[in-house]
């Protein structure tokens, strides 16, 4: 069967990309727009939120482990509009308007099958550097998908809410790696855009109390407005963190920060026998971890990457109004500002969560 092109003629000739070159080094190239293979569609962008990994990979090169070895085009929170299809079992049309599931898992290895997708030995993971060829990602004017990346919104539902439907999805799967939190105290260290979902995302599983930690005022102050039940601002007041410890700690600690100092904050902050869910992406290489603290007071400690099958929820969390999103968004520019939107978000003195916006 054909593809199904109908929109496809308003489309250029090249496709104007976000690609990193290496740290600081972001440059906006006009790539050659390939036939559609079959089974992919195209999605025209209608939003991508900038990313902690986006940030590291911009600033650094690398995130985490993931080292920049080719040039990469960033971009995994994403939404936008069905251009073109070439996957004749798809129930989607040209004209649908989706968020975008990074994700492609293959559905077959061990770990798919316990339903653990997001350690899929060959996943495809947009706009990372994790492998090579890099896997390129969505800041691009289009970019092709599979159809079961592709999650239908409704027309009110903005491009820029249903893109966070990402990073609200890392906060859910955060959240259920820390297991029952009902009822329970809980501490969270870094108020950066993952934080803050964080603690949304603890909210809707009814815990008792959410404390977020962070050093900067900006994001605390967010924190504050979305309801937060205590902020301490370490860099002002480190007594409060101090406080908490003396009081035997909080039942669940989400360490958000990707610093070292949060990881060692965090495991002091936790109470005997709690629980640490540690999300943040640390630095790559060998780190001092206060192991005998883990066994003394019998530390439950859980790593928490992306996310699984909470992608789904996510979206319809966002839809159904149950999480605004778009109170994080602090500033919208359009792609070919890329550059421009990647210091901004470095700036946490000025910037929560920046978007990019595709052209109308």
């Amino acid at each position: 069967m054909a593809a199904d092109t109908a929109g496809a003629d308003q489309m250029t000739a090249s496709n104007l990309a976000a690609t990193l070159f290496g740290a600081e080094d972001l440059r906006l190239i006009e790539r050659p727009l390939e036939q559609l293979e079959p089974g992919m569609v195209r999605i025209r962008l209608g939003a991508g939120g900038i990313c902690g990994s986006d940030i590291h990979y911009f600033r650094h090169g690398r995130t985490g482990a993931f080292q920049l070895t080719e040039p990469l085009v960033l971009g995994h929170e994403l939404a936008g509009e069905v251009v073109e299809i070439a996957d004749p079992a798809s129930d989607l049309q040209v004209g649908d308007r989706v968020a975008v599931n990074p994700s492609r898992w293959c559905g077959s290895c061990s770990y798919c099958a316990q339903g653990r997708e997001n350690l899929c030995e060959n996943i495809y993971f947009m706009g990372s550097a994790s492998r090579t060829p890099h896997m390129q990602g969505g800041f691009s004017e289009f970019f092709d998908v599979t159809p079961r990346q592709c999650v239908r919104v409704a027309d009110d539902v903005p491009f820029a809410a249903a893109a966070l439907a990402e990073p609200l999805a890392v906060a859910l799967h955060a959240v259920a790696r820390a297991g029952e939190i009902h009822d329970k105290s809980v501490a969270v260290l870094g108020a950066g855009p993952i934080g803050l979902l964080i603690m949304l995302a603890a909210q809707l599983a009814g815990a008792a109390g959410v404390t977020v930690v962070d050093l900067a005022a900006k994001p605390l102050a967010f924190a504050a407005a979305l309801g937060a039940d205590q902020v301490i601002n370490l860099a002002t007041s480190p007594e409060g963190l101090r406080r908490i410890q003396l009081e035997g700690g909080e039942d669940v600690v989400f360490e958000a920060s990707g610093a070292p100092t949060g990881l060692s904050e965090a495991l002091t902050t936790v109470r005997r026998g709690g629980t640490l869910v540690q999300v943040g992406n640390l630095p790559a290489g060998e780190l001092p971890v206060a192991f005998n603290t883990i066994m003394a007071r019998e530390i439950t400690v859980r790593g928490a990457f992306r996310f699984s099958r909470e992608y789904h929820r996510a979206v319809e969390l966002i839809a159904s109004k149950k999480v605004d999103v778009l109170r994080l968004v602090t500033a919208q520019l359009v792609l070919n500002q890329a550059p421009q939107a990647l210091r901004l978000a470095l700036d946490r003195s000025q910037s929560v969560k920046v978007m990019l916006i595709g052209a109308a």
